[in-house]
């Protein structure tokens, strides 16, 4: 019955099509796949002004073609949690089929300044969040740049800092933030008081919070406590690094909050290891005192030094991003593979040193958790995973259409985002099913994946023939709606 409706739905739109059209561009041949449907089928997709025009089994004509035939076409890959907002990353997410990468954790504390920084366009779709942690080092005056390393780690604020830090995330909101965010480990210094302000203002603007937990089920109970005392919408991050040993528990436990009708949501990231800054609370609270056995989980990137206590005062004397080995791919197959979570990279790159996340997330869960391919880094010696670990049309949903129904209540435009139909912006992730995967390392992490063969942004290949385009920036700023 559902394949006939869809017939019945594709006929139908392509009945209402001119019959000889002549589109901006067309994709021909391609096995289209579209998660609010469930449509998996070869069709021929029109393309005109930046938007899907027609999707239909019969022949159209287009100014430029895509020839997709033995390729699968999904919405564009919408990524949640990608740090890196650069012309150097935002070229890497669109290699790894990233169509809309969004800064949601750490965000910014100037929102304003943040998308005038970006009008001129970029190569993909952008958009931040007014975070609490920025908004903190600014109010607090401390001395970090990336993280706070100061006063906005480590000093409680007063009354009317809170004050101030809830009056500037409001001030954010209103001029366009995506969502709140939050990193509980890296302002230890924030009370329950202050905690409960930033949710309050989350609650009366309806937006979600997308919170770096503290670790573990207490940290999980912390932030699912704030949310239910606020009524504030949550988004847990990254679930498997939060996790470790405890993420089935934990992913329990949001399926619970959510059987009982509360708005939470999370997602996870493919990988063993994290990374972050070394200088940052998060390392410095947990690693500074800690022999040289617990030391030995922190990696530094340009060398693949394992730390002790020598080296790990040094670095962190320097600064700079660790790599941190602390899970276990059984722990992150649980979170990718559970119906709960949306993909999202938590992208992480400075200064030329990055996590491979950055730049094969969504290869990596196409490549190993669909296919079954061995993955190139983290759980790099383990036999390759069973098929059908993930379905393939699980996982495009995971990568497009959550990551868009999450937001779209405070974004309305993503409600054309995360979906191949009529209508619908025509960010669009065309791949072999057959051989994408990634290839990057924690001493390679700048290499892209392969099998990502093209990337349209808004109409306009990022990406064609697995390469990189040159000079396009048909990217546009994701914006939230002024708070009612």
């Amino acid at each position: 019955m559902v394949g006939l409706l869809l017939a019945l739905q594709v006929s139908t739109l392509s009945a209402h099509s001119p019959a000889r059209a002549v589109y901006e561009r067309v994709i021909l041949g391609g096995r289209v796949m579209d998660p609010p449907s469930r449509l998996d089928a070869v069709r021929n997709i029109g393309l005109q002004g930046g938007r899907i025009a027609i999707i239909t089994t019969r022949a159209i004509q287009g100014q430029d073609t895509i020839d997709a035939r033995g390729l699968v076409v999904t919405p564009g890959f919408i990524d949640l949690h990608a740090h890196g907002q650069t012309p150097e990353t935002y070229r890497f997410y669109a290699l790894d089929g990233v169509t809309t990468a969004l800064e949601l954790e750490l965000g910014t504390a100037d929102v304003a300044a943040w998308y005038r920084e970006r009008d001129a366009g970029e190569r993909i779709n952008y958009g931040v969040s007014i975070g609490h942690i920025k908004v903190r080092m600014a109010v607090m005056h401390d001395s970090g740049t990336r993280m706070p390393v100061s006063d906005g780690a480590y000093r409680a604020a007063s009354p009317a800092e809170i004050g101030e830090i809830a009056q500037r995330i409001e001030t954010g909101l209103r001029e366009g933030a995506v969502d709140i965010g939050a990193g509980f480990p890296y302002t230890p210094a924030a009370t329950r008081e202050e905690l409960l302000a930033v949710f309050r203002v989350a609650a009366k603007t309806h937006t979600p919070i997308h919170v770096h937990i503290r670790p573990g089920v207490t940290g999980l109970k912390e932030a699912l406590a704030l949310a239910a005392e606020t009524h504030a919408p949550l988004h847990v991050v990254h679930i498997n690094s939060a996790g470790l040993a405890e993420t089935p528990a934990m992913l329990e436990m949001i399926s619970a909050a959510r059987a009982s009708g509360r708005d939470v949501t999370t997602e996870a990231y493919p990988y063993d290891a994290g990374m972050t800054e070394i200088q940052s609370a998060t390392v410095q609270d947990v690693y500074k005192n800690a022999p040289d056995e617990r030391l030995a989980e922190l990696e530094w990137p340009p060398t693949g030094e394992r730390l002790n206590r020598e080296n790990f005062e040094r670095y962190a004397r320097i600064g700079g991003p660790v790599v941190i080995h602390t899970n276990t791919e059984p722990m992150v197959a649980a979170a990718i593979t559970s119906p709960l979570t949306i993909i999202a990279s938590d992208a992480y790159w400075q200064d030329g040193t990055g996590h491979p996340r950055t730049t094969g997330a969504f290869a990596r869960v196409l490549g190993r958790y669909v296919r079954g391919g061995r993955a190139n880094v983290g759980a790099q010696h383990a036999a390759p995973l069973p098929n059908g670990t993930l379905s393939l049309i699980d996982a495009i949903r995971k990568m497009t259409l959550m990551p868009a129904q999450r937001l779209e209540a405070r974004v309305p435009a993503m409600r054309k985002k995360g979906r191949l139909s009529v209508g619908a912006d025509a960010d669009i992730t065309i791949f072999d099913p057959a051989t994408v995967i990634d290839r990057s390392t924690y001493r390679e992490p700048s290499l892209s994946p392969v099998g990502i063969q093209h990337v349209l942004v808004n109409g306009v290949s990022v990406v064609a023939n697995g390469q990189a385009v040159e000079g396009v920036a048909p990217g546009k700023a994701v914006r939230g709606a002024a708070p009612r």
